[in-house]
């Protein structure tokens, strides 16, 4: 049987049988398109968590920050020193435990801010904690990176893209900057902005899974390693962040407020930054992970909500918490006087 002399019509050198045709570059362009189409949607998504911010609150906290404070040594102390633990623990591969500290160095999301909503905490601190680790991120995630990767980075096993992931968080910082301005001088524009970032939240998350599973093919083939760390890094950030505001003397509802808001991470800005700052073959390695964590962080908040509806955990946290109630002074103006819960359940029965 004769082979055939003919070459394909876009092999670029032919000599008799022998044919060069240039590889496919459908997965170059899709995956240039999906890094423009997640920067955008982000910027969208941030946009709006921005439009959600009203400066008096947010000044407010400011001024007394202690809430802040608990937050940010949650936010950018615990988060990526478990993430290092865990990535240590289960000995993953350098480029792996990278994304792993990406993870625990990104800020809260913006589900964090509803979830608060849902188990009664204290919805300004948890939007104010969003906006400021948000802002904070800028300079803390390199930091943190600097800090944690350092016994990989001198060996010479890995090269920390540090030029990709500021210009990823500087992309986040200017909408949200933007956001709290809109918010500030168009407050009804804002809320309609709003609902349309958290619709955009979630097909960004879709997106990411759909046109990550087409480009790296081989992610999908994930090491039992990730998945359990995708399983615990949460559960261990709702878990501590709660104890620890605790320990700082925090209420029950700014407890759960701080605990939310320190396992609930931005998983969008992650799988944007992993996208933008590895090559290809790196991110068939790791660009499941933000995914995984995405998984697992939301069982973990619907336990914690469940638990949180039960009726015996919500009469104890209750009885422990503080009620203002409103009395008129002997001068006329209005002051608010503290009661304990049970307190004011005896105090509201017998009125």
């Amino acid at each position: 049987m004769e082979s055939s002399t003919v070459c394909l019509a876009n092999a670029t050198v032919c000599n008799g049988t022998s044919c060069l045709v240039p590889e496919s570059n459908f997965n170059a362009v899709l995956s240039a398109v999906l890094s423009a189409v997640l920067t955008i949607l982000l910027a969208l998504v941030m946009f709006s968590m921005g439009c959600n911010v009203e400066l008096k609150k947010f000044m407010g906290h400011i001024k007394r920050p202690w809430g802040i404070c608990i937050g940010f040594l949650c936010q950018f102390g615990i988060m990526p020193l478990t993430g290092f633990i865990l990535s240590v623990a289960f000995d993953i591969i350098p480029i792996q435990a990278v994304v792993v500290l990406i993870m625990g160095c990104c800020p809260g999301g913006t589900s964090s801010n509803i979830l608060a909503y849902w188990v009664d905490g204290d919805m300004d601190l948890s939007i104010s904690m969003t906006t400021c680790s948000t802002l904070l991120a800028l300079g803390m995630m390199p930091l943190c990176l600097l800090i944690y990767t350092k016994m990989w980075v001198d060996s010479g096993m890995i090269v920390i893209p540090y030029d990709n992931i500021g210009i990823s968080l500087v992309a986040l910082v200017v909408p949200v900057s933007l956001g709290m301005y809109v918010n500030h001088k168009w407050p009804r524009k804002a809320k309609i902005i709003l609902k349309i970032g958290s619709i955009t939240g979630a097909v960004l998350i879709v997106l990411i899974a759909v046109v990550g599973g087409v480009l790296y093919q081989s992610a999908w083939i994930i090491e039992p390693k990730l998945w359990i760390i995708g399983t615990i890094f949460p559960i261990a950030g709702y878990s501590l962040g709660f104890f620890l505001a605790r320990i700082a003397g925090q209420s029950w509802h700014r407890c759960r407020t701080v605990a939310l808001e320190t396992g609930m991470q931005n998983t969008q800005l992650c799988s944007t930054i992993v996208q933008l700052s590895f090559t290809p073959e790196e991110l068939n390695l790791i660009f499941t992970f933000p995914l995984i964590y995405s998984i697992f962080q939301i069982v973990a908040a619907a336990l914690f909500l469940a638990v949180n509806r039960s009726p015996r955990c919500g009469l104890e946290c209750h009885s422990q918490s503080t009620v203002f109630l409103p009395r008129i002074g002997p001068s006329g103006p209005i002051r608010y006087v503290p009661l304990s819960y049970h307190r004011f359940r005896t105090e509201g029965s017998m009125a």
